[in-house]
């Protein structure tokens, strides 16, 4: 599985827990690695939990970069994206900013509305500009 398609089952995955609330996230994990044959994929385990166990502060990063957006106003397809992309941004150290960046702007295109774009990229630019320089 490409990283590309990683990130996308991410998407999914992520996306379809919002719906689950009442399901603990490693059975959603399970049934829906399954159901999608993702092979336990390193990358996607490691995200979809990452995301969630450090949801708080990923949720805090976007609100204090979204100006004059509450988290709640940000569509459910955005947000996962922006979710994705901060984690990316502040846990995984090998993948540069601008790579997560321009992954989240591909999110968009497949996922969500083309207004979204703008927004999602200036978010994610104002994160990776607070960023230490060794990140970017």
């Amino acid at each position: 599985m490409t990283r590309k398609e990683a990130r996308k089952a991410v998407f999914e995955l992520l996306f379809e827990s919002g719906f689950r609330s009442d399901e603990k996230p490693f059975d959603i994990y399970e049934i829906s690695s399954d159901n999608r044959e993702l092979d336990n994929d390193t990358y996607v385990r490691g995200v979809f939990f990452g995301v969630l166990e450090n949801l708080d502060l990923i949720d805090e990063t976007i609100s204090k970069h979204s100006h004059g957006w509450k988290l709640d106003r940000i569509s459910r397809v955005s947000r996962t994206v922006l979710r994705i992309a901060v984690y990316e941004m502040l846990f995984l150290n090998d993948i540069p900013a601008r790579v997560s960046i321009n992954e989240a702007i591909e999110l968009c295109k497949s996922f969500d509305d083309e207004k979204a774009r703008p927004f999602v990229n200036g978010v994610l630019n104002a994160v990776k500009n607070a960023l230490p320089e060794a990140k970017e």
